[in-house]
């Protein structure tokens, strides 16, 4: 069960990515099956029915929806107490939701948007999560009121695509909706303190807010309903209930199963419970997704894109032309947005039948060689659009010269293929946002170096699906033949969509290919960052602190000064770059280095983080931008007074000398001397690690290695000539401190057998000269929990008096506490909101998962890092 977990755990995101690519091929074959019966021609002569004022009531309604949506974010502003205009609201409201509804991923794409607004207004990350849960509960509360009120007025039994309901279990069903509702409402009038939670707080809405809260989310869902049911013709006030039913279905379904927009989803589930003529239905959903869904998007890309570029050339005086101010920016992703979307249309485009009309025209004109060239032209420049965009998201500059090309061939070829100037203008109009946040797209490095995200995978699966799927629902009255491939005639459609649809999965197929055999970014990080084990040992013999010796595991990266003098040791996971604690070298060199480094990140479009670094790098992040967080204390031991003769050490007086009398001896063995004990040390090992249930981690810690190891003296103890407990010394070479990294024992040693350690090494250094010496850290130590706190505090102190079970941070802490003292702080500095919360997750995976070594130096000299080659200590 362990490795099932782990290995779910390791492919945790391509499982993630199959299981959304199967709800996406589930999704279209059940609209394959309950279209099947339709026909291209039945639903196009529906649309075109479709009256100028079905059209705007349509239109009217998708207004009225968003204008509702807009005021999910005024209340929740109202709720935290941060109320801002409703400018401000609208803008931040009305740009997410028209993102998040067409792809879903609701957090990266809706919540970039917010928090980029909303964090120019004035709100921090917390609030802005506060406003997103809040807007998100009044939309579910909305989803679940109308389902409950649907429920209650369905007369008679309800079949839900297979699953019959009677009349009793649906009115059963309303009814305990309505009563949750209820319930609901009195515990906002009841329970008036905020929900606290991993010391995120949330307050609740006071009841008549809440009353409010529903109603608009009652009128934002009968509004978008709307904007669907005036669509569909003949519709009569009877069909209303299993019509707001089958509504709710469809959007509870498009969110559960993740799918990018519920494209397929929601169609499926609509036509699967609605009881009129498909033909004429599916026309609707089609006319609705475009009215409700690709208009706003459209509007809300192009106010994002201009509010961006606009805001920042105000700025541009003032901020180094705003080429870094609009790097944080949400033009970026709108345009990303844009483009994907305009690919889509490009290739959904060219699935369908042309215009007849039209292509008389155009053939009075054009050559047929050309208007065929054309037509498969844009279906490869739509599929060029779809691998393009996510490296518009991460500012690619090489990415927004061809984008900004492929868009205008892309309206060449739109004209030329059958006059759709629609189209044309769609892609022109893109192009001319891209040029207008140009300064957005400055990082020079590879596409291929991009991180494939499955958000992206499952969005372009989706694409590909649904043209494929429209290809074949189209032409389904065209006999198949091998013939059809070299049909060249002006109205042969069919003919012209195989060979785009071929033509597409080639061009996917040697993107794929291209992306393996390119070389990848970790190949060049390697390139950057090997460094000779010489030149570390040299540099680390400067060193005042022991974590340095953490250079030494073999799982770190390296970037050295221009002088040769200094190091930042850092490794790579996922788009975090993770350096771990303080620069080594010349305190003079700290600065260009995490400079340099900061520019290596960015350019290969990754975010940087430093973890564990010490009070005099501070002012450096904060120079840099990064968001600090203080992580927790560091335990160290002034040698230069110490002793164990005072009353406050006492008890560890007493645990040492118990252990002692039970003939425990230390020794110090040299690093040269390891050899004919290092199986015995790692049997010890072994059993420590069974016994605890762990396994070996990395980066920050070092594990039992046999290369690493031989870099250190080994403090043994013994009882009876067996190795019982071990530590391996971290010394520095000046003698200011003194540590240990691996601490282990086996299961029969005596209790206190830890303290009996560390008290001899402690006396031991002291004999040796050495000033202090580190205990280590104590995680989350030392924050304090205020009223005014931020809310990384609030939390970091909820888990340090909490979080006791899962890892034992008050446990150590009071461990440490014994040897009496003093505590240093330890900061992490990393970018703000998101951006660091998925910075810490990926260090935490690379705690987690000790990497491979880079390298594996030779075993130093007996005397290179050892002040003494052997020393016993009784």
């Amino acid at each position: 069960m362990a490795e099932l977990r782990r290995l779910l755990d390791r492919y945790r995101t391509p499982i993630g990515v199959l299981v959304v690519l199967a709800l996406i091929a589930l999704g279209f074959a059940a609209l394959q099956h309950l279209t099947q019966e339709i026909r291209f021609a039945d639903v196009r002569a529906a649309l075109h029915d479709l009256s100028v004022t079905k059209i705007v009531l349509a239109l009217l309604a998708t207004a009225g929806s968003y204008l509702a949506l807009t005021f999910y974010d005024l209340l929740a502003l109202h709720t935290i107490a941060r109320p801002l205009p409703w400018r401000t609201a609208a803008l931040a409201s009305f740009t997410s939701y028209t993102l998040s509804h067409n792809l879903g991923l609701a957090l990266l794409t809706g919540g970039s948007a917010r928090y980029r607004i909303y964090s120019a207004a004035g709100l921090d990350g917390p609030d802005v999560a506060r406003v997103v849960a809040i807007a998100s509960g009044t939309f579910w509360a909305g989803v679940v009121s109308v389902t409950g009120v649907a429920l209650l007025l369905h007369p008679g039994a309800l079949d839900l695509a297979g699953l019959k309901l009677s009349a009793t279990q649906v009115q059963a069903a309303g009814w305990s909706i309505a009563v949750l509702t209820i319930a609901l409402l009195g515990a906002c009038a009841v329970v008036r303190a905020p929900i606290r939670l991993f010391g995120f707080t949330l307050p609740l809405p006071s009841p008549g807010l809440l009353l409010l809260q529903i109603a608009i989310a009652l009128v934002d869902i009968a509004c978008a309903s709307a904007a669907l049911f005036v669509l569909i013709p003949g519709a009569a006030p009877a069909l209303l209930p299993a019509f707001i039913l089958a509504y709710t279905l469809g959007i509870v379904a498009a969110v559960v199963t993740h799918v990018p927009g519920g494209i397929g989803v929601f169609e499926a589930v609509v036509l699967a419970v609605v009881p009129v003529d498909r033909a004429t239905l599916f026309a609707a959903l089609i006319a609705y997704r475009v009215l409700y869904y690709l208009l706003p998007l459209g509007f809300g890309v192009f106010v994002l894109a201009w509010h961006e570029g606009a805001r920042q050339r105000r700025r541009s005086s003032r901020f180094l032309s705003g080429v870094r101010a609009v790097a944080t920016g949400v033009a970026p992703l709108a345009l990303s947005v844009a483009t994907f979307m305009a690919g889509a249309m490009l290739l959904l485009s060219g699935s369908l039948p042309s215009v007849r009309a039209r292509m008389g025209d155009l053939a009075a004109i054009l050559p047929l060689p050309m208007i065929e060239f054309s037509s498969i032209a844009a279906s490869l420049t739509g599929t060029a659009l779809l691998l393009l965009a996510p490296a518009l998201y991460r500012r690619l500059d090489g990415a927004f010269l061809a984008t900004r090309t492929l868009l205008i061939a892309a309206a060449l070829f739109s004209i030329l293929k059958g006059l759709d100037y629609e189209e044309a203008t769609a892609c022109l109009t893109v192009a001319a946002l891209l040029q207008w946040t140009r300064s957005a797209f400055y990082r020079r490095t590879a596409v291929t170096g991009q991180p494939v995200g499955p958000g992206w995978v499952a969005s372009v699966a989706a694409v590909i699906a649904l043209t494929i799927w429209a290809g074949f629902f189209a032409y389904r009255h065209v006999d198949y033949s091998e013939n059809l491939w070299w049909k060249f005639a002006l109205h042969s459609d069919a003919p012209r969509f195989l060979r785009a649809t071929l033509g597409v999965i080639v061009m996917l197929a040697g993107a794929c290919v291209w992306r393996l055999m390119s070389p990848t970014a970790t190949a060049a990080r390697s390139a950057l960052s090997e460094v000779d084990s010489v030149t570390v040992r040299r540099i680390l013999a400067s060193a005042n602190r022991t974590d340095t010796m953490l250079a030494l595991t073999g799982d770190k990266r390296f970037l050295l000064s221009d002088a040769g003098d200094a190091f930042v040791m850092y490794q790579v996971h996922g788009a975090s770059w993770v350096v771990m604690g303080d620069p080594v070298g010349p305190r003079e060199a700290w600065g260009e280095l995490l400079w340099n480094l900061r520019d290596l990140a960015d350019r290969d479009q990754g975010r940087l983080l430093l973890y564990q670094i010490s009070s005099p790098v501070l002012d450096i992040a904060i120079g840099m931008g990064l968001s600090i967080v203080k992580y927790g204390e560091d335990a160290v031991v002034d040698l230069t007074s110490f002793t164990l003769d005072t009353p406050r050490l006492r008890a560890l007086r007493k645990s040492e000398r118990a252990v002692a009398r039970k003939g425990a001896r230390m020794h110090i063995v040299a690093a040269s001397e390891l050899g004919p004990i290092m199986d015995e040390l790692e049997s010890v090992s072994d059993e420590w690690l069974q016994a605890k249930a762990q396994r070996e981690k990395g980066f920050s810690l070092g594990h039992f290695d046999r290369a690493y190891l031989s870099f250190f003296d080994m403090a043994v103890v013994t009882i009876d000539d067996r190795i019982v407990a071990f530590a391996n010394l971290w010394l520095t070479e000046n003698r200011k401190e003194a540590s240990v990294d691996l601490m282990r024992h086996r299961s029969d040693t005596p209790p206190g057998t830890m303290d009996y350690l560390l008290v001899n090494l402690m006396l031991w250094a002291q004999q040796h000269g050495y000033a202090r010496f580190s205990l280590g850290m104590a995680p989350l130590s030392g924050i304090e929990d205020r009223r005014l706190a931020p809310a990384w505090a609030k939390a970091a102190a909820f888990i340090f008096r909490h979080g006791e079970r899962f890892y034992g941070f008050r446990g150590l802490r009071t461990y440490k506490e014994k040897f009496a003292p003093g505590w240093e702080p330890r900061y992490i500095a990393g970018p703000g909101g998101v951006g660091l919360l998925r910075g810490l997750r990926d260090l935490s995976r690379l705690i987690s998962r000790p990497q491979p070594a880079l390298y594996l130096p030779p075993a130093p000299a007996a005397d290179t890092l050892a002040p003494e080659p052997k020393v016993s200590q009784p």
